[in-house]
């Protein structure tokens, strides 16, 4: 098969399109012919050396969508042919930059078949992120308020829907250029991030918020504390080291603000939360955003991209 692999760390250069032996399900296991695999900031993070992967050479890629080609032993609930989605590769075991890739069938659920496989891939990894962090760990309730940061990214996108299904007031922070697509997508205030009285501005447009997904807390945790209510519920992903921005702990102990720090790989069903995403898809609460995709032989330039671009949604690579 075809796939995307590097044998050292370092920039999007060293990745390279080769020839790779296909890979076979083991027990619990499905094989997938991948016709779309997400592209997110952490494949980065990998390439480059700052996490840590199971193996070299390494194919990277969390998300996945596609059809499955073989089921290992004890495998149940799904046959080949079916159309699946799923995410958590790339981390413990060879990702999805490549024409095959193997999940256990505890990272995977049924795509709709009206759902297409670009769409299910980008829907993936930031849908059970943002499904962990404002429902698992803030435990979002209808009629609060709901602050995401970047609600153009890649999670951010998704996390406006899933707080605007929840019956959540949302509040986002975005560039100018995509207001009017967020607002589509259930952004009930959009507040461009460049302002300098950003704080000021979101609590004037917003009132202060119940719960935060902040992606940014060496930048934004100061902000969080002014921003939220009594007791704010912040959830922290991406950047996750505040001591590297955050100046006022008084103001936040004046708030009690409850802190939780998570990452999507330690999502114990994810299979469970994907289920949710594909029923979401399938009812049109939840509408993934595409703005480009890459061939195999272009995935430094998407690795390029999703780190320097601004864009609205994910990129996707398809095989």
């Amino acid at each position: 098969m075809r796939a995307v692999r590097y044998h050292e760390h370092g920039g999007p250069g060293v990745l390279t399109v080769e020839d790779a032996e296909r890979p076979d399900p083991g027990p619990g296991e499905l094989r997938v012919e991948v016709r779309a695999a997400g592209v997110n900031p952490v494949d980065t993070y990998f390439r480059e050396g700052s996490y840590e992967p199971p193996e070299l050479p390494m194919i990277p890629g969390s998300d996945f969508a596609g059809v499955v080609d073989a089921a290992g032993e004890g495998v149940e609930g799904f046959a080949e042919g079916d159309r699946v989605f799923g995410t958590g590769l790339g981390n413990d075991r060879q990702g999805t930059y490549a024409e095959y890739a193997v999940a256990p069938t505890d990272r995977v659920a049924r795509l709709p078949d009206d759902v297409g496989f670009a769409e299910g891939a980008a829907a993936a990894l930031v849908g059970v992120t943002a499904w962990r962090a404002l429902v698992d760990h803030a435990g979002l309730e209808p009629a609060e308020t709901c602050l995401v940061h970047g609600g153009s990214g890649g999670v951010g996108h998704v996390a406006v829907q899933i707080a605007d299904s929840v019956g959540a007031r949302v509040v986002t922070t975005a560039s100018e250029e995509y207001h009017d697509r967020l607002e589509e997508m259930g952004a009930d205030v959009i507040v461009d991030y460049g302002r300098e009285d950003l704080a000021d501005a979101v609590v004037e447009a917003a009132g202060r918020s119940d719960v935060i997904l902040d992606h940014r807390l060496d930048q934004y945790l100061d902000f969080d504390a002014e921003v939220g209510t009594q007791g704010v519920r912040v959830v922290g992903i991406g950047n996750t080291e505040p001591d590297a921005g955050f100046d006022n702990v008084a103001a936040a102990r004046a708030k009690e603000m409850q802190l939780q720090l998570m990452s999507m790989y330690n999502t114990p069903d994810m299979a469970a939360i994907l289920r949710k995403l594909a029923w979401m898809l399938a009812e049109g609460d939840l509408r993934p955003r595409v703005s480009k995709r890459y061939d195999l032989d272009h995935a430094a330039e998407a690795q390029k991209a999703v780190l320097h671009d601004s864009f609205l949604g994910k990129l996707v690579v398809e095989p």
